[in-house]
């Protein structure tokens, strides 16, 4: 499944959501301007790297720094429109700066939690999908009636279902869950997809977001 939009629209203009994509879109090109050798070097100092990462390395930061950056075309448009769909409404929600804490808290505990579990893995853990599956959480409960109308192919026939937010993210996250158990079981240096990084950062968001809705906002009846 793949989103293309929600039927749910914000109230007003998503600042902070836009200032975090332009963020990682301006790291991104500096990314494009490096060689492969020097790619490599920058991932490895800004990445988060469980086996080089303790109390005592002075790289700390990377547990920060990870989330924005991306390793390649498809992992950075794939994160900002996931980003772009679902972070607005959820910023509606929260206002801009509860919407900025709530993101940045839930990238850290994504990192914390491939960190913990992936202790010896030499592999960079790069990318926004954290901070970004701590939003979706957030849209979950907030909208779960929203419908995200959805590129589903069947029997290679491409088709666009509406589904509701509800079904879409835990369908989705179901996902997360089997691939990172079948990670954890039979690939624990973690070298492809960081998903236990995902499901840390849901539970984050969904365990906190509550927490981060504006008050002004949480009294107004909303309609989705």
């Amino acid at each position: 499944m793949i989103p293309l939009r929600d039927t749910k629209h914000s109230e007003r203009f998503p600042i902070v959501n836009w200032l975090i994509i332009i963020v990682n879109i301006i790291v991104f090109i500096y990314e494009l301007t490096l060689n492969g050798a020097e790619a490599e070097a920058f991932f490895y100092k800004f990445g988060l790297v469980p086996s080089q990462t303790n109390l005592t390395s002075g790289n700390q930061y990377t547990f920060f720094t990870n989330m924005f950056l991306h390793g390649g075309w498809g992992h950075f448009i794939g994160n900002m429109w996931v980003l772009y769909i679902f972070g607005d409404n959820v910023e509606d929600r929260m206002g801009k700066v509860r919407y900025f804490f709530f993101y940045i808290i839930a990238g850290l505990i994504a990192s914390f939690t491939h960190y913990m579990l992936h202790r010896n893995s030499p592999v960079p853990a790069i990318g926004a999908s954290g901070a970004i599956s701590g939003i979706m959480a957030a849209y979950m409960f907030l909208f779960p009636r929203s419908k995200i109308l959805s590129f589903v192919p069947v029997f290679f026939i491409p088709l666009l279902i509406p589904i509701p937010a509800f079904i879409f993210i835990a369908i989705w996250f179901i996902g997360q869950v089997f691939n990172g158990t079948y990670t954890l079981l039979f690939s624990p240096t973690a070298t492809g997809i960081a998903f236990w990084a995902h499901i840390g950062g849901f539970l984050g968001g969904l365990i906190l977001y509550k927490f981060f809705l504006s008050r002004k906002r949480k009294r107004k009846k909303k309609k989705y």
